[in-house]
């Protein structure tokens, strides 16, 4: 079982919101998942991040990888990836 760190979609049309979830990479963008471990806002004005440091630290550490955008936006609040 391959798993990666990734976002998944929610709120409404043209208002979007993501959690960063840890999630096997044949299920759905916003299908099944296993853990949450964060959420994205970019309609705020600062891009709202929420993260949960300890537990990204911890799938990284057991081989989850992460895709671009949540690399990027891990980068962006001081967690090496």
């Amino acid at each position: 079982m391959s798993v990666k760190i990734r976002l998944t979609r929610k709120g409404a049309k043209k208002a979007p919101f993501y959690r960063i979830v840890v999630a096997d990479e044949h299920c759905r963008r916003d299908g099944r998942f296993i853990e949450i471990v964060g959420t994205y806002d970019p309609r705020k004005e600062t891009d709202k991040v929420n993260l949960h440091p300890e537990k990204i630290a911890k799938w990284l550490s057991d081989g989850a990888i992460p895709t671009t955008t949540v690399k990027n936006l891990l980068k962006a609040n001081g967690i090496a990836v």
